[in-house]
């Protein structure tokens, strides 16, 4: 069955086992962006992931078939995330060290994953998010756009500036 499909039948018949294979299709992709987004730390993402297809299902209703569950799903995740952010700087005070900020070392990555990861730190928080869903994942700019609800010329400019940062970086 299609995505279309299986959101009609969550939708209209509160059907679990479809909102299940939906939660099959894309728990690793979410999984990995959030994993990204939170510098490898695998528990946060997993956490997070949970978190977004909880909220996936108490809100399908919300979704309208203007863009692709996908799409909306990742603004699920996005929005997620950055709610984690804002919560965890609140806890830790306004002058605090961000909370995202992990030593790649402590990640099992190999060398080129540990330069990649470091190289993303350095990147603004908004050129991380859209670099990491064109390139990891292979999400178009208009789709970045609907996730981040930024217009498709900064997305491009987000694109532009993170690829000459990690290049700078890497080579």
């Amino acid at each position: 069955m299609n995505e279309t499909v299986l959101v009609s039948r969550v939708v209209l018949l509160g059907d679990r086992d479809a909102f299940g294979r939906l939660v099959e299709a894309y728990q690793s992709p979410v999984r990995r962006f959030l994993l990204n987004l939170t510098g490898g730390d695998e528990e946060l993402s997993k956490d997070l992931a949970q978190e977004t297809f909880i909220k996936a299902w108490l809100h399908i209703n919300t979704f309208r078939s203007a863009a692709r569950f996908s799409t909306w799903l990742y603004r699920i995740a996005y929005n997620t995330f950055y709610d984690y952010l804002r919560t965890a700087k609140q806890m830790a005070g306004m002058g605090a060290e961000r909370e995202m900020k992990h030593l790649a070392e402590d990640a099992p990555h190999s060398d080129f994953n540990i330069d990649f990861t470091r190289a993303l730190e350095l990147l603004r928080e908004e050129e991380r998010v859209v670099m990491l869903l064109f390139y990891m994942e292979d999400q178009t700019v208009e789709k970045i756009a609907r996730i981040t609800g930024l217009p498709t010329g900064t997305v491009k400019s987000h694109l532009s500036r993170g690829r000459e940062k990690l290049a700078n970086y890497l080579f």
